[in-house]
């Protein structure tokens, strides 16, 4: 495993961690300025939406896993195809699951991070 491979897998862990922990300045971080996510039934959104949205899920927990099935390094481009599962719990209970896959894309920025720039984000609700 390269140095670059390591950085990717780092930062999985570090937004999964951070996710866990509720930390949205971390996992803010992780991403470019530039970053759209897709999610099926919305329109494409950035970084601040993605702020907005996590600020609704002060006080719920967040538990899970990632996995990733395959990883592809680009030059400064990476992708990724991760496997997760989640569940988020708010204060007063009813758990929600989401299983599924994600297609990522990650560009090395110029301060030799990797960066989270697209995603594209197939979970959906299990029980």
């Amino acid at each position: 495993m390269n140095d670059d491979e390591r950085a990717i897998r780092q930062v999985v862990e570090t937004w999964m961690a951070a996710s866990k922990r509720g930390d949205t300045a971390t996992v803010l971080s992780l991403m470019t300025d530039d970053v759209i996510f897709m999610v099926p039934g919305q329109e494409p959104f950035g970084k601040e939406t993605f702020a907005a949205a996590s600020k609704g899920m002060e006080g719920m927990k967040v538990d899970g896993n990632s996995e990733i099935v395959e990883l592809q390094i680009l030059g400064d481009w990476a992708f990724i195809r991760n496997r997760i599962d989640i569940a988020i719990t708010p204060p007063d209970g009813g758990t929600v699951r989401r299983a599924g896959y994600t297609l990522t894309l990650l560009r090395k920025e110029a301060d030799g991070k990797w960066r989270l720039a697209r995603d594209a984000n197939l979970l959906s609700v299990r029980s």
